[in-house]
């Protein structure tokens, strides 16, 4: 596999997304990729048993893209090696009523990770930019105050949002979690084929459906807005990274590649040392076990 960095696909300054390819152009084969993922994805379910042992910090991995980006495979196939009880994966939909009776950013810093886990969040508090950006009328749903009709949203009030954002991402990253940030990059193109699958496959009837076509039609507007989404948070401390997408194997590699370099630089998340009684005693312990039972 061709040698590819973190660094490769990390926003650091201004970017323009139609500016970006979604694939990358590679010889290598399908087989190949799955090889090179299984092979990192043991490394970083090491570390992931390290971290876990640690308890000191948290991961977050926030997955966004458009409709059949490949954010549901990609988390199925790049966390597969990790341990079950260091994950959580979180599916963000429409907000609950629960949900709505707090502030947008209530049911995201719940489902923070704990200590020592990962949390995936399958669609983020992005969401909250984008979505409402291009259907503004949900946000009359969150009962803003002095907010009742679409006219009323300030001309500020999105830049405050993205605002709150990246306060919210300091705040937990000087917390102790570790953030990552991916936008799976497809082409408009690779979308339609991918739609037309779910239609073609009877298997795949049940993840098709008619809203598909008319968000396909915002395609333009989601496109700006995650632009500028990206361009003003991506920053050191919660950095996007841009993975072309058109070629799953490919993205779910990258995306396990880059989480594992990143994290095998925190070089101050070790293993616990022993407790001093058990160390003085283990020739002790181990000579008890090393005796059968009657």
């Amino acid at each position: 596999m061709k040698e590819l960095k973190a660094n490769d696909f990390i926003v650091t300054k201004s970017v323009k997304l139609n500016e970006i390819p979604t694939v990358l152009e590679t010889d290598e084969s399908k087989k190949h990729k799955k090889k090179a993922l299984k092979k990192v994805g043991k490394k970083l379910a090491k570390l992931q048993n390290t971290m876990y042992a640690h308890n000191r910090h948290g991961v977050l991995v926030c997955l966004q893209g458009m409709d059949t980006s490949g954010k549901d495979s990609l988390i199925r196939e790049v966390f597969s090696k990790l341990n079950p009880r260091g994950i959580v994966v979180h599916s963000f939909k429409s907000p609950t009523n629960k949900e709505l009776q707090h502030d947008y950013l209530w049911r995201h810093y719940v489902a923070l990770p704990e200590k020592g886990k990962y949390s995936i969040f399958n669609r983020s508090h992005y969401e909250n930019v984008l979505v409402t950006r291009v259907n503004p009328e949900y946000l009359l749903f969150e009962n803003i105050p002095h907010l009742k009709k679409v006219e009323d949203i300030p001309t500020d009030f999105w830049e405050k949002r993205l605002n709150q954002i990246r306060n919210f991402e300091e705040h937990i990253a000087q917390n102790g979690i570790v953030v990552f940030k991916f936008f799976l990059h497809l082409s408009k193109e690779e979308q339609r084929l991918r739609l037309l699958r779910r239609l073609d496959k009877k298997d795949k009837n049940w993840k098709f459906a008619p809203s598909d076509l008319s968000e396909r039609e915002l395609w333009d507007e989601y496109i700006h807005y995650y632009e500028e989404a990206i361009n003003k948070t991506s920053l050191p401390h919660a950095p996007w990274y841009i993975i072309p997408a058109d070629d799953k194997p490919m993205a779910r590699y990258l995306v396990a590649k880059i989480i594992y370099e990143k994290m095998a630089q925190y070089t101050n998340i070790i293993e616990p040392l022993a407790d001093a009684n058990l160390l003085q005693n283990i020739d002790m312990y181990k000579e008890m076990l090393s005796r059968k039972d009657d």
